[in-house]
């Protein structure tokens, strides 16, 4: 069964065993014969909803005089304005690319794996050229840089810790750093709380499009007083202003996480560890990664990809979350990443993908988000890979409220839903799909013509479908169905 979309992504799906995604070599390396991508996980990968349709257009082998792979690698020439110079590390999976462009990975790199995903037999085993293996030291330099790195940095901070430990007054002045921030931001807390007391003394019904500039500058005061996570709130809390029939419930849930916030900072000597790290973070305290990596314990398990998204945030800054479970210990986990938009995340990760790796978890009341220690792909996305077993839809629910109750202001939460059926309410004022699961419809929200894919995908049969939930809403990430599977690609 084949299915177009809208984006120009061409799917593919096919029954596991009548096609299989490696090189046709007479003796085909054993990484190769794992090493499996399909064209929804390589395009997962694009940076924006402009570099699926451009890769798209440059799978014409026409467009590629040469081609080439190994056991570790994909390289290519690609025949455009100019000849340039494509290659891509499969262990990533990493790009390079000699054009001008930006965007990483660029349509290039993303064409070049996709045509490796349709079609492997078209690359040329060969011994890399000098550009290719040029660029592969360089990256295992730069890899065990990072790592002596890592363990320098490690030393130090022991040795720093050592000899705060004999100083006795660095103790005292680090404890008169944190209590002066402390002091700023209690400062800015109780003027939030009268600023709330005075929002709801007046009553909602005498904002306007023009209050959103006081509620603005009310958020500026909080950056001032060193809690920017609290502005961000309030942000977000203006953004509900006059938005919708429900403005006024949105406001004021929005608001009340707001006074809630203020309580749990005035009563933060009472809150065990958990609890006092999640008040942090929610001010917006920057956590120390190398303390987290040295304290934590490890967790090292083979974690399925069960959904990566991208997004671009103010400022051109682009924000991944990676959702993942483990196969043994059935722990969810959760990375976030950013950078600018223009340069490229340090790791790559492909939905629906196996990793063997060791995490550390941020001090949570309720642990999710994880830092990585190491990793290594042990199998990527072939034609119809399965999802972790699913929980009972009470079962899972039950999680999502544990983790609410030991953190309330824990906004994403992962839903992995099985025996669940796509339907689309076509016939009500506005149009859109929803998950039946179990005794409950859920709310999608996704592009249309993910919908339709994710309907064709499913056939009217049941499917298992994994996305991010945030209280109102769930944003499918993945799914696997009778037919295939489908992963979230950029869109416009």
């Amino acid at each position: 069964m084949r299915l177009k979309t809208g984006a120009g992504v061409d799917w593919r799906y096919r029954s596991q065993g009548q096609h299989r995604q490696f090189f046709d070599f007479p003796n085909p390396p054993i990484a190769l014969r794992f090493m499996q991508f399909s064209a929804e996980s390589v395009l997962a990968l694009a940076p924006d909803a402009a570099s699926v349709k451009a890769a798209n257009g440059l799978t014409k082998p026409g467009q590629w005089p040469m081609l080439g792979a190994n056991e570790v690698a994909l390289w290519g020439e690609c025949q455009g304005s100019s000849r340039y110079e494509t290659q891509v590390d499969l262990a990533g999976p990493s790009f390079r690319c000699s054009c001008p462009s930006r965007k990483f990975p660029c349509k290039h790199g993303l064409a070049l794996l996709l045509l490796w995903a349709k079609n492997p037999a078209q690359f040329q085993a060969s011994a890399p050229p000098a550009w290719v293996t040029e660029w592969l030291a360089e990256r295992a330099q730069r890899t065990q840089k990072k790592e002596e790195k890592q363990q320098q940095k490690t030393a130090d901070k022991a040795a720093q810790q050592a000899a705060q430990a004999a100083d006795p007054h660095a103790e005292a002045s680090a404890r008169k750093t944190i209590d002066k921030r402390w002091s700023r931001i209690d400062k800015g807390v109780a003027e939030l709380q009268q600023w709330l007391a005075d929002q709801i003394g007046h009553g909602l019904g005498h904002l306007t499009s023009d209050s959103r500039a006081a509620w603005e500058a009310m958020a500026a005061r909080l950056v001032d007083a060193q809690a920017p996570g609290l502005a961000a709130r309030l942000g977000y809390a203006a953004e509900a202003l006059l938005d919708g029939p429900h403005w006024p419930g949105n406001v004021l849930r929005r608001l009340g996480m707001l006074q809630l916030a203020c309580d749990a900072v005035q009563r933060r000597d009472a809150l065990d560890e958990g609890a006092s790290a999640d008040v942090r973070t929610l001010l917006g305290w920057p956590a120390d990664k190398d303390t987290i990596l040295a304290q934590s314990p490890p967790v090292t398990d083979a974690w399925r990809v069960l959904g990566v998204i991208q997004e671009e945030r103010d400022n051109r800054l682009l924000e991944r979350r990676v959702w993942l479970q483990g196969l043994r210990t059935g722990q969810r986990a959760f990375l976030l990443d950013h950078t600018f938009a223009g340069r490229v995340f340090e790791s790559s990760w492909v939905a629906l993908s196996t990793v063997e790796a060791t995490l550390v978890f941020y001090p949570s009341a309720a642990p999710l988000r994880a830092l990585v220690v190491r990793s290594q792909t042990s199998a990527l996305p072939g034609q119809q890979p399965a999802l972790p077993a699913g929980t009972a839809p009470l079962d899972e629910w039950r999680r999502v409220a544990q983790r609410v109750a030991a953190n309330p202001w824990s906004h994403l939460h992962p839903l992995l839903c099985s025996d669940a059926t796509l339907h689309y309410d076509g016939e009500k004022a506005h149009s859109r799909f929803h998950l039946q699961w179990g005794d409950m419809a859920l709310p999608l929200q996704l592009h249309l013509s993910d919908g339709w894919a994710l309907l064709a995908l499913s056939g009217g049969q049941p499917l298992t479908l994994q996305g991010e939930w945030d209280g109102t809403h769930l944003r499918p990430l993945s799914a696997v169905g009778p037919e295939g599977f489908w992963i979230w690609t950029p869109r416009a």
